[in-house]
């Protein structure tokens, strides 16, 4: 399945006279657990030096990290997406890795080897955003692996931001209190952008149409979110406004009225929703005849919520503490937040309604995967598969990268899901750079879909 990487050369530290060749660094499954606490306490990490940096943060998705960048910039932070992954960052990705990372960790590593490397930048001029996570997940590696890559190099003054979503990603807020509520609304606009795009592509009668509609509502918000000095409230209302902009732009794109196979989509959230990491399948999957249903980021901020408050629960020893109760409050901000952002599309996607509270979520997945006993993204894609089933999908697929613990537990469990729930097909999409028959696998699938679309039974909503 995984094909050889290249071999890894011995370690050459960087110097201004070094070639650019990558060396090796220790590879991640040799290190210690991850420590996100420490990494946030590095010197390498301190707010005040980072405004003195290029901050580069990874391409999920392309959208999110640009108005993610934009948000950063507004206070006082260059911050940029990474270049786009295509054959070099492979080339670096292999070269710095052992064969056993997940394809995520291979493609991040590898854009930042690209800048860090190719760029030209001193490395005290370079910052990396490589948030972490607690868990068995391979994820909560990346931040160290990151560090110990840069460090093999001799490029150990560049920075690695490190926020964990164990702490609800409140180290966002050490840089300046208001950047953390100005790249949630970022990532609310890239989500409805986003799904709004996947609502109207597949039916559009003029081609590239929407994705036009999409790339122009991207920007106008990039253009707002990079102000420096707005009030909250006007903020807020600007974005609406352009989201409003960008709402009549799709709902005037003719579309047809042809009948689509609904697919929902699950899966690890970079490979999900990178697409140079998953070869471009929603776009095959339009290409065939299907329309997707794709599960965005916003969902995991919530279920992190959720998290950070039932784990608070032992240590505090009671349900209601002045944590708790700051930690609510937040919630309650970024769900107004979400609806003010999200109410232009509400027309366009008034079928594609996402769950009202994250809690729905999960609570379809405690058959399965019980959350005391679970965490992270198997939990979203077991219980959201079981949603989108109850919204009337034809078929469920989770794209995950190649040795997923998340994408192997579920796909343990998707056969009795399937059974429990009409015997509604779902199939697991593996990537792991390697040539790939997504073409050909997909026509299998949407044919089984269709098959099951014909004889489903109503759900039970």
């Amino acid at each position: 399945m995984n094909k050889p990487l290249a071999a890894r050369p011995e370690v050459q530290p960087l110097t201004a006279s070094s070639e650019h060749q990558p060396p090796a660094a220790q590879p991640a499954h040799e290190l210690p657990a991850a420590r996100p606490e420490r990494l946030r306490n590095d010197r390498r990490v301190s707010g005040p030096s980072l405004k003195d940096r290029i901050l580069y943060l990874p391409r999920m998705s392309a959208g999110a990290a640009r108005c993610m960048s934009a948000a950063m910039r507004g206070y006082g932070i260059n911050a940029h997406p990474l270049p786009p992954s295509d054959a070099r960052t492979l080339e670096y990705g292999g070269r710095f890795t052992s064969g056993e990372e997940c394809y995520p960790e291979v493609l991040i590593l590898g854009d930042v080897m690209k800048v860090v490397l190719d760029s030209g930048e001193p490395a005290g001029r370079l910052a990396f955003f490589m948030p972490a996570a607690p868990g068995p997940c391979r994820y909560g590696q990346y931040a160290p692996f990151l560090r110990r890559t840069l460090d093999a190099v001799g490029a150990t003054e560049v920075m690695v931001l490190s926020p964990s979503s164990g702490s609800g990603y409140e180290e966002l807020g050490q840089v300046d209190p208001g950047i953390h509520r100005a790249a949630w609304r970022g990532l609310l606009a890239s989500d409805g952008l986003r799904r709004t795009l996947l609502r109207v592509r597949p039916y559009e009668t003029s081609p590239g149409a929407a994705d036009e509609a999409y790339e122009d509502g991207i920007a106008a918000v990039v253009a707002l979110l990079e102000r420096s000095g707005i009030p909250t409230r006007q903020a807020l209302g600007d974005l609406r406004t352009a989201l409003d902009t960008s709402a009549a732009r799709f709902a005037a794109i003719p579309r047809s009225t042809e009948e689509r196979l609904l697919i929902g989509v699950v899966g690890e959230i970079y490979c999900r929703l990178n697409t140079f990491s998953n070869d471009e399948l929603i776009r095959s999957l339009e290409r065939l005849g299907g329309e997707a249903w794709l599960s965005d980021i916003g969902e995991w901020v919530f279920y992190t919520n959720i998290e950070q408050r039932r784990k608070w629960i032992p240590y505090a020893g009671k349900r209601f503490s002045l944590r708790m109760a700051k930690a609510r409050i937040k919630d309650a901000v970024q769900r107004r937040d979400e609806h003010a952002l999200l109410a232009p599309f509400h027309d366009l996607l008034h079928d594609r309604a996402e769950p009202k509270h994250i809690s729905i979520v999960t609570d379809l997945a405690e058959p399965y995967l019980p959350a005391e006993g679970v965490y992270g993204e198997m939990v979203l894609n077991a219980g959201k598969a079981a949603w989108l089933w109850s919204q009337g999908c034809d078929g469920i697929i989770d794209i995950s990268p190649f040795t997923c613990m998340n994408g192997i537990v579920c796909e343990a469990i998707y056969p009795k899901m399937s059974r429990d729930h009409d015997g509604i097909p779902i199939r697991t999409f593996y990537f792991d750079g390697t040539a790939s028959h997504v073409d050909r696998d997909l026509g299998i699938f949407l044919e089984l879909a269709g098959s099951y679309k014909k004889r489903k039974r109503q759900p039970q909503n």
